[in-house]
């Protein structure tokens, strides 16, 4: 019963632009990439992957067995949240790899193979996050998932892009909440979060399979465009999870953070990381980035509470007019912030 009960609340769920998505991409295009440039790295790589680090890492122990009813009503609403939406994250992930492998194995059988591994990876997290949820007496109907959601296309090189991106702030997410548990026990609400240190390190090897992607194909990073794209991506990337974590800010503070100051640390890590590949890294020690970030955040929330008022419809639409307008102008100017050039040295500024 409560499995149906989920899955009809699957059936309801709005979409919104920053729920996990899930891609597809040019298959073709993908398959006739030249590699060799980069060959030694992928074939490294994916003996990494093939030893498989964490085959017997997700085996759930005694500590799940206990009964999870004692947490209170909004904290378990708010942890079940950040199940359902890892999941599905996690979900979107194994989807993309598993199809990427399938479509591209004649002709690219390296890559095929590194992203079946890293398709059974992500299979690992999701599965295992799903039964967390059962022991919440819920589950997301993965099926459903697959078949019910709506598909993005991005090309190839967005799909480095955004991914490379995605993968590195998990790792970064992911070694944060745990070091944090670590010294502050108490705060581990439940024992998933003791699986994080070796579980972000499935996270960290993709990463670095994206960007040896990216370094193999220099078109992609060493043009005028690319530079733009690479911005674009790290704003999109940065900006989604800080106007997500600002709507979850009891969650955060029920294992013991604080959400801004952890998103600032996940942020300026990931960032550092990113201009390791990236030509371009954004210059988040500039005053003005995160407090326009914070801006940005006010106005979502905003729009969301207008989303959910009772105010007439023209009252309602004039205040949301006036919210993305307010929204729409802190994200550009984000955008337009004079960068860091990573293609010199960290430190200079163009």
């Amino acid at each position: 019963m409560a499995q149906k009960q989920e899955l009809e609340n699957k059936r309801s769920t709005k979409e919104t632009l920053l729920t996990p998505r899930f891609y597809t991409t040019n298959f073709d295009e993908m398959a006739k990439m030249d590699i060799s440039i980069n060959q030694q790295e992928f074939e490294a790589i994916l003996e990494e992957f093939r030893v498989d680090y964490n085959k017997n890492h997700f085996i759930r122990d005694e500590e799940f067995n206990k009964s999870w009813n004692n947490l209170d009503e909004k904290t378990r609403a708010l942890f079940i949240e950040f199940l359902e939406r890892s999941c599905t994250a996690e979900f979107s992930g194994f989807l993309l790899y598993k199809e990427l492998s399938r479509r591209i194995k004649d002709q690219s059988p390296v890559l095929a193979e590194c992203f079946a591994l890293m398709s059974r990876d992500e299979a690992r997290h999701a599965g295992f996050l799903n039964k967390a949820m059962a022991d919440f007496n819920l589950s997301l109907d993965l099926g459903f998932l697959t078949k019910s959601r709506k598909y993005t296309f991005f090309s190839p090189k967005f799909i480095f892009y955004a991914t490379y991106l995605s993968e590195k702030i998990g790792y970064w997410r992911y070694i944060t909440i745990y070091r944090h548990l670590e010294k502050h026990q108490e705060f581990r609400i439940y024992p998933i979060f003791k699986f994080f240190e070796n579980w972000c390190q499935d996270e960290n090897r993709h990463g670095d399979f994206f960007a040896a992607l990216l370094r193999s194909q220099p078109q992609f990073l060493n043009n005028w465009q690319s530079r733009l794209w690479c911005r674009f991506f790290l704003l999109s990337v940065f900006a989604t999870m800080y106007l997500n974590d600002f709507q979850r800010l009891d969650f955060y503070s029920s294992i013991g953070l604080d959400a801004r100051q952890f998103d600032i640390q996940v942020i300026r890590k990931t960032n550092e990381s990113a201009g390791r590949v990236f030509p371009v890294a954004l210059n988040v020690d500039n005053p003005q980035f995160f407090q326009l970030l914070d801006k940005c955040s006010c106005q979502n929330r905003m729009l969301i509470e207008l989303n959910n008022s009772s105010n007439s419809f023209i009252s309602n639409s004039l205040m949301k007019v006036s919210a993305y307008t307010k929204l729409i102008w802190n994200l550009m100017r984000l955008f337009f912030m004079r960068p860091i050039n990573t293609t010199d040295t960290w430190n200079t500024i163009r």
